[in-house]
């Protein structure tokens, strides 16, 4: 139980992580490829279709300079099946005890509160996801968060868009943000993937420098 070394380096590697909810299969690769070049070198694939296991696999594949990981991931054999289709690390909304003991990737485990914050302080976990982080308080509380728990450093993902994703970037416990914004199901659907170059890229170049 502790987070993983290659999680903080994850985390810094751009300011947005983008939470992408994948419908279809061949919405896949083309989704990937165009937030790669928009700049977006670290992709969340959620766990809650059909085809997710499938699209991380695909995207893996097409892709081996990107870092591909699973989200959504609620128990230790979601986390081995992500590791089996080629995910190189595990975002959970939540953490329990099963899922902290987990070994198959490193995890960003969800917090919401002081006390889970300090549950996962104990565990050796100082890389959090923040969640749902503006229904949980978003700025003001990851900033009084930051004080008494300032080992804790943050993704804050649930709420986070391109209006307010500086507000959180600006705190000092918060190394990149989650977000689906960069990656819209209007424009997945109707393939519109240089809009969602562009919204990377824009992300990228907005958010980039703290």
């Amino acid at each position: 139980m502790s987070t993983h070394p290659d999680v903080p380096k994850f985390m810094t590697m751009g300011p947005v992580l983008p939470v992408m909810v994948i419908p279809s299969l061949d919405q896949a690769v083309p989704l990937a490829e165009a937030l790669i070049k928009g700049g977006i070198k670290v992709l969340e694939i959620t766990l809650r279709t059909d085809c997710a296991l499938a699209s991380i696999e695909a995207i893996a594949k097409a892709f081996p300079e990107a870092v591909v990981g699973a989200g959504t991931v609620l128990s230790p054999d979601d986390a081995k099946a992500a590791a089996d289709h080629g995910a190189r690390f595990a975002v959970s909304p939540g953490l329990t005890e099963k899922l902290a003991g987990q070994t198959s990737l490193p995890l960003l485990p969800g917090v919401a509160t002081s006390s889970e914050v300090m549950r996962a302080l104990e565990w050796g976990f100082t890389h959090l996801k923040f969640f749902p982080a503006v229904p949980a308080g978003g700025v003001p509380a990851l900033k009084g968060i930051g004080g008494p728990l300032a080992a804790a450093k943050f993704c804050p993902t649930g709420g986070v868009d391109v209006k307010n994703a500086a507000d959180f970037l600006a705190l000092p416990n918060v190394l990149c943000v989650g977000g689906s914004w960069v990656a819209p199901a209007s424009a997945m659907n109707e393939g519109r993937w240089d809009e969602i170059t562009k919204l990377a890229a824009e992300a990228v170049a907005t958010f980039g420098k703290k």
